[in-house]
């Protein structure tokens, strides 16, 4: 079928991106799904840093590639094999596609899915081959979704089936925003009632775990970021405390307001800075969580005696360690509750043509989540 795709051929465009206009919107061709694929109308789809960062370089992926990894949908028609969904059936994508098969698949660890991890980094579906092209030549998938496009073919292991009346611009937030942010609090960190929690970074990351440690009954909840207006925001979601990291006594004052530093300090913001910032301000015997992909190359150091002698703890979490068929549903059952006010995350909607705006405001730092409407 033939349909409109936003397309990056090159990375490294200078900003701003509405003069340099890296993402380019034509017409593609997108072959029918292929045994256990499902042919998705995408309704939904996010602007985040992990694709930012595929503009800007520091996250290399092959290109060309269609760029979009959050998003939510309407089920068009399914490949052989897949039985699990309907045509009509509403799904949210998942950009890590578990197997089931491999190790960490098995041991409950889907978010770790080896043969995702190989497909995810060449840029194919997960059984290995290209479903998009132009001028005859394929076009790469980002995380086995591509969604700034008007559809999408996924592996039915991406997509995860949700609740009919919730609408599709909240919808594709529980793709990687919500489940990154709130599963880094439940999942990697096991955070209990009571509990001190900081985040560094309030984009939509930061910020849905911010909500996550509110819905977890974290007593203590500090908010750390650049932005002032992001810091009110955190305020209004359920901040206890807020600091602005570039006060050069940032470190310092959480910890004095913290009576020694938090339980739980979680840094959203992919910068080793910020990684830094969080350790320093995790107490004796706490946990440091980040969730944050800065440049390959980067590199983060600290004292081998410290971490011994005060029994720290540092943890990756990757798509928040979850599961997404088993989290997705229930963290829409608590935005539906009232325990996750995700839909506050919503900055902006936009048109594919719009793309290369949205990433200038995204960089800016003026904006938490924008959706692209399809």
């Amino acid at each position: 079928m033939k349909m409109r795709a936003a397309i990056l051929t090159t990375s490294g465009a200078a900003r701003p991106y509405a003069s340099t206009r890296p993402l380019q919107v034509e017409e593609v061709t997108l072959d029918p799904p292929g045994a256990e694929e499902v042919l998705v109308q995408v309704r939904a789809a996010g602007l985040c840093h992990s694709d930012m960062s595929v503009i800007d370089g520091n996250r290399p992926r092959p290109l060309p590639m269609v760029l979009g990894h959050e998003c939510a949908g309407v089920v068009a028609a399914l490949g052989a094999g897949v039985t699990e969904f309907r045509v009509g059936d509403h799904v949210v994508a998942a950009f890590v596609p578990s197997c089931r098969a491999c190790g960490p698949c098995r041991h409950g660890r889907p978010a770790l899915c080896e043969p995702a991890a190989v497909s995810n980094s060449r840029g194919t579906l997960l059984g290995g081959g290209f479903r998009l092209h132009r001028a005859g030549l394929d076009l790469h998938h980002l995380l086995g979704v591509s969604a700034f496009a008007e559809f999408a073919t996924m592996s039915r292991r991406s997509l995860v089936r949700v609740d009919e009346s919730l609408p599709f611009e909240q919808a594709a937030l529980f793709g990687c925003a919500v489940t990154t942010g709130v599963g880094a609090v439940v999942n990697t960190a096991l955070v209990t009632p009571g509990a001190s929690v900081a985040v560094v970074g309030l984009g939509g990351v930061g910020l849905a775990a911010l909500l996550g440690a509110r819905a977890m009954q974290a007593e203590v909840r500090v908010a750390v970021d650049l932005s002032d207006a992001k810091l009110e925001l955190a305020r209004e979601l359920g901040a206890t405390h807020l600091c602005n990291a570039g006060d050069p006594q940032a470190a310092e004052r959480v910890r004095e307001l913290t009576h020694g530093g938090v339980d739980f300090a979680f840094e959203m913001a992919g910068s080793v800075r910020a990684l830094e910032l969080a350790y320093k301000i995790t107490r004796r015997g706490g946990t440091t969580v980040t969730a944050g992909l800065s440049h390959p190359a980067a590199q983060f150091s600290l004292s081998h005696l410290g971490l011994v002698a005060e029994e720290r703890t540092i943890k990756g979490s990757y798509l928040g360690s979850c599961d997404p068929a088993r989290d997705v549903p229930r963290f829409i059952e608590w935005f539906q509750a009232g325990r996750l006010p995700v839909d506050r995350l919503l900055s902006a909607r936009l048109t594919l043509e719009q793309l290369n705006e949205g990433f200038d405001a995204l960089a800016d730092g003026v904006v938490v989540r924008q959706v692209v409407l399809t």
